[in-house]
């Protein structure tokens, strides 16, 4: 049997598996503050990884992507859980640890978006210049 595990992906690969399965959910796993301030790719759901007051590991992040799957979307005949999920988050640490319990938990495909929104930090300590889905200049919005 083979162990599944979360798929690399850069932004740009991530982006045209959207295109070519639109069943695909992208989900931002950055807090609220992030998602709405910083900016999000155009059509992800926030459901946050870590969040504020206590910045712990959010204990009903599985039940929450999983109401997701259940509450509409599409899904085949194997099940909601094998409906593709792109994870993103900052850098991609946070929502690669994400989509390791999401494996876990029974999830088929589970990938990560290697650069994250943002990418690693230059040599001024500044994001967006290296990598990450803003710099590819991938569709994003903020509110």
């Amino acid at each position: 049997m083979t162990e599944l595990t979360v798929e690399e992906l850069t932004p740009q690969l991530a982006w045209q598996l959207l295109q070519d399965e639109p069943r695909t959910l992208l989900v931002d796993v950055r807090s609220h503050m992030e998602f709405l301030f910083i900016g999000h790719p155009v059509g992800a759901i926030n459901i946050p990884w870590i969040d504020e007051p206590d910045w712990t590991v959010n204990p009903n992040f599985v039940r929450e992507l999983r109401q997701l799957l259940l509450g509409g979307l599409p899904h085949d005949e194997s099940g909601s859980q094998a409906v593709p999920v792109v994870l993103i988050c900052r850098s991609g640490r946070r929502s690669r640890e994400a989509g390791e319990l999401l494996l876990q938990e029974g999830f088929l495909r589970v990938y990560n978006i290697s650069d994250g929104f943002e990418g690693e930090l230059d040599e001024q300590h500044h994001r967006s210049t290296l990598g990450g889905w803003r710099f590819a200049g991938l569709p994003w919005e903020q509110c």
